[in-house]
């Protein structure tokens, strides 16, 4: 099965051998796509918190969907955590638009290992 996508490429802008590129896909199968950013700040576990943020996947437009997601905490206490989930379905706006709810868990670090509590909701 093929299913035509359509995007952006954009490179660094670096001259020098390693030079990374992003892709920023604008229609799945004909259908535009967009992006939620979310962020936040962790539970306080172990005496300290984590701020987060980044933008989700991009999904379909005008469709029921959710958005995957995936981000580092800022680096406190001398560690980080990694955040990843699913966002839960479009919550319509009345005066148009819609946002997502998110919740869940970070991953395992730490002098001494834990892990912090977060959730929201994304931006429109």
């Amino acid at each position: 099965m093929k299913i035509r996508v359509s995007g952006i490429v954009t490179n660094s802008g670096k001259e020098e051998d390693s030079h990374s590129h992003r892709l920023q896909i604008t229609s799945w199968g004909g259908v535009p796509v967009h992006v939620h950013a979310f962020g936040g700040v962790t539970s306080v576990e172990d005496g300290h918190a984590h701020e987060y943020g980044s933008l989700t996947a991009p999904a379909p437009t005008g469709v029921p969907h959710v958005h995957e997601y995936r981000t580092v905490t800022s680096l406190d206490n001398g560690h980080t955590h990694l955040i990843t989930g699913t966002t839960g379905p479009a919550i319509d706006l009345l005066g148009g638009g819609h946002y997502h709810l998110f919740e869940g868990y970070t991953t395992i670090n730490g002098r001494y290992p834990h892990t912090h509590k977060y959730c929201g909701r994304t931006g429109l």
